[in-house]
């Protein structure tokens, strides 16, 4: 197909002397760099442009599910109006889109690409160039009790519950720097996920780094636009086989961006999605 492109993606070499792999969530600001203990693998990625067959692609067969509708909120420039208008209008749309009950979202992050600006801060959030899974399943269970009162957890946990995050280009379409998920179905949880213990200034979260496998099917949607979303599924409490658990993704560098084509800039909110 046409659209299809090449990338060039950066997995991860796991510490070779068996040591818990860690990084640190911002990037140092002498090196520009995170802080970690492990190293990456480059490779050559091809990336299937599924636009015109994305209904294909569904949350619990290939774990992201694209979609169409604009956001009532536009501008994205400010924490709490993300917050106050775009988190209830998500909220709907997630709702909608699953058929759960409850949804908690925990948090979002804005990403405007900025080349030689270091990704210090919350503020400063660059596309993540790195093949990763956001949660684990200890990371996935201790975001409930982070987020919910004690009264409530024990009992949502018995319940089928996901991590979900919804993503979208702002401004304009995401033509610089896309995004690129791995279809479950190609990945052995197994043998391809390590986790990694992500360093914060105050706490520790884990996440999955991503061990390279020739099997694995990528697929971006090319330029992306505004009014168009994906929701990537990071963990599954159903862990039977019956349904796509998680999606690997990164940001990749399309060698066919046109020149002067707008800088990316994309929101991701993650989500609590809870199942009666």
């Amino acid at each position: 197909m046409a659209s299809d492109t090449i990338g060039v993606f950066n997995y991860m070499l796991a510490p070779s002397d068996g040591s818990r792999p860690y990084n640190t969530i911002n990037s140092d600001s002498t090196t520009g760099k995170p802080v970690r203990n492990w190293v990456e693998d480059t490779h050559d990625i091809r990336i299937e442009d599924v636009r015109g067959k994305e209904e294909l692609y569904k949350l619990d067969i290939a774990g992201f599910q694209y979609g169409r509708e604009a956001a009532k909120h536009t501008s994205f420039l400010n924490d709490d109006e993300v917050e106050r208008e775009y988190y209830p209008e998500s909220i709907d749309l997630i709702k909608r889109v699953t058929g759960a009950t409850s949804i908690v979202i925990f948090d979002h992050t804005i990403r405007r690409r900025r080349p030689g600006e270091v990704d210090d801060s919350p503020q400063k959030r660059q596309p993540v160039q790195l093949v990763h899974v956001d949660q684990t399943t200890a990371s996935s269970i201790a975001r409930v009790h982070r987020h919910l009162p004690p009264t409530e957890a024990p009992s949502l946990l018995r319940r089928r519950f996901q991590i979900i995050n919804l993503w979208r280009p702002i401004s304009h379409a995401a033509v610089d720097w896309p995004l690129a998920l791995c279809d479950f179905r190609s990945v052995d949880y197994e043998k391809d996920l390590v986790p990694v213990a992500l360093v914060y200034p105050d706490r520790e979260g884990e996440t999955f780094g991503v061990k390279y496998n020739p099997n694995h099917r990528w697929k971006y949607m090319k330029s992306m636009t505004p009014e168009e979303f994906v929701l990537i599924k990071c963990f599954d409490s159903v862990q039977d086989g019956s349904v796509a658990r998680l999606t690997p993704h990164t940001g990749f560098q399309d060698p066919n961006t046109p020149e002067g084509a707008p800088l990316r800039e994309s929101i991701e909110l993650r989500a609590l999605v809870f199942y009666d």
